[in-house]
């Protein structure tokens, strides 16, 4: 398997395998597309598995911002979304896409990544609940355990406190 940065011939298979990996659904294939019309898409961070030359997964990391009290933006990412095709999932696809997309958010600069996702998978990864950190989300209704940030350089989170505020790109 290949893991590589997405190029603008692989738009309409990443397109497809986002609408099959989501049960048929335009929601997350149009996120896609969105977030690469916008500011906050990071060409290096939209990265793709191949196998026998056909796409497998795609992850999508963006920037976004968190404001602290005061108003102060400080930049961070966002995963979302990840989509494996459906007869190459549980086949460890998400998990070479995830680490990668971290290790390039990680090599980027920023000091953290944060997501809404599942709270019994993403931990193996070193997200942990945001909440507990000081950080909060409402643009989103979604319980604590839901809401995860991974700390990509050691002492980032002590600095990181405030209201995720996730690009326009996700609310259109």
């Amino acid at each position: 398997m290949i893991i590589r940065s997405e190029t603008a011939d692989d738009y309409k298979e990443v397109y497809n395998l986002n609408y099959e990996a989501f049960g048929r659904r335009h929601d997350e294939a149009e996120l896609v597309e969105r977030i690469r019309q916008s500011e906050e898409f990071v060409p290096e961070l939209s990265i793709v598995a191949e196998l026998d030359g056909k796409l497998a997964g795609h992850v999508l990391l963006s920037k976004a911002a968190v404001f602290n009290e005061n108003g102060k933006r400080q930049e961070v990412i966002v995963l979302a979304p990840i989509a494996v095709r459906p007869d190459m999932q549980k086949k460890g696809v998400g998990s070479q896409l995830i680490t990668e997309g971290l290790k390039r958010s990680r090599a980027l600069g920023y000091p953290a990544v944060l997501l809404i996702g599942h709270p019994s998978y993403y931990p193996k990864f070193g997200f942990k609940p945001a909440r507990a950190f000081g950080l909060e989300l409402h643009q989103y209704q979604v319980p604590d355990p839901v809401f995860m940030v991974c700390e990509l350089n050691e002492g980032a989170l002590q600095n990181l406190r405030g209201e995720l505020r996730y690009p326009a790109a996700f609310s259109e």
